[in-house]
């Protein structure tokens, strides 16, 4: 993300120290928490959406191979916690163990099917637990067990709705066992994102970068907070998305040199 802000900045620099007459405004928003909460491009929503003129298209600048990109998948991720009563490891009767809980619970979540049709850009919606947590001593009944998931979710599919579904879950086995007791939580929730890539809009920037079509990403982009605006989407930049968050974390020149040449011709294109 930063080669592309160095990029688009040094466009628009130079746009401004041509004083080249343009017939709209361009608007750079470097925003916070696209990892973590995305709190500020919801900043950047609340405070604008309202004040700023119509917007002819927005784009996304994470590292895309200067790939265009108009849909991913949305993202959710639930904390699950299983409740229980602490005993003595010799008097597991005495307890209620979350970690059996737990276990009641994902066993039954592998049947549930999230999803109701295959989207024909972006597959299936993929549901991974990733962290577990519970006990603390091996002599001790643990009176909670923690799970956090990862749920990737395709276009138009209810997020409250899965979660209404794992809440039927522990209804049903409340029924059955008095001594069950679970709660989930949203961690975080970011929309699928869908942009027509036949409007005029993804038609005339594919044509500006010369891309011939385009396509979908893996991972997940502060885009869908962006759709208020009512205005297209892509994602666009250099940079190699395979290299996100390893350890030597890079992006080359050459790419940095092309994406000031490109992002000067998407201005050009749309805004002489």
């Amino acid at each position: 993300m930063k080669g592309s802000i160095a990029a688009l900045i040094t466009a628009v620099e130079q746009f401004t120290a041509d004083k080249t007459e343009l017939k709209g405004d361009i608007i750079i928003a470097a925003v916070a928490g696209e990892e973590t909460d995305s709190c500020g491009i919801k900043k950047f929503i609340a405070d604008y959406k309202d004040k700023l003129p119509p917007v002819a298209g927005v784009i996304v600048a994470e590292p895309t191979n200067f790939e265009v990109i108009t849909a991913h998948r949305g993202l959710l991720w639930l904390e699950v916690d299983t409740k229980g009563r602490t005993a003595h490891g010799s008097m597991p009767h005495l307890g209620v163990n979350a970690i059996n809980s737990m276990r009641l619970f994902l066993d039954e979540i592998e049947k549930i099917k999230l999803s109701i049709e295959k989207h024909p850009l972006l597959g299936d919606c993929s549901m991974s637990v990733n962290t577990i947590s519970g006990g603390k001593a091996v002599n001790v009944i643990p009176d909670l067990c923690s799970v956090k998931i990862d749920i990737r979710t395709t276009p138009n599919q209810s997020h409250s709705e899965i979660i209404e579904k794992f809440e039927s879950v522990f209804s049903r086995f409340k029924k059955t066992r008095p001594e069950f007791d679970a709660e989930v939580k949203t961690v975080r929730d970011v929309g699928a994102l869908e942009t027509d890539s036949h409007c005029d809009f993804v038609k005339n920037f594919c044509s500006t970068v010369d891309c011939k079509e385009t396509t979908t990403a893996g991972f997940c982009t502060d885009g869908p907070f962006l759709a208020g605006l009512g205005a297209p989407i892509v994602i666009f930049g250099p940079g190699n998305s395979e290299l996100a968050h390893k350890p030597d974390e890079y992006i080359e020149l050459t790419d940095l040199e092309k994406a000031f040449g490109v992002y000067s011709k998407i201005i050009q294109q749309f805004l002489r």
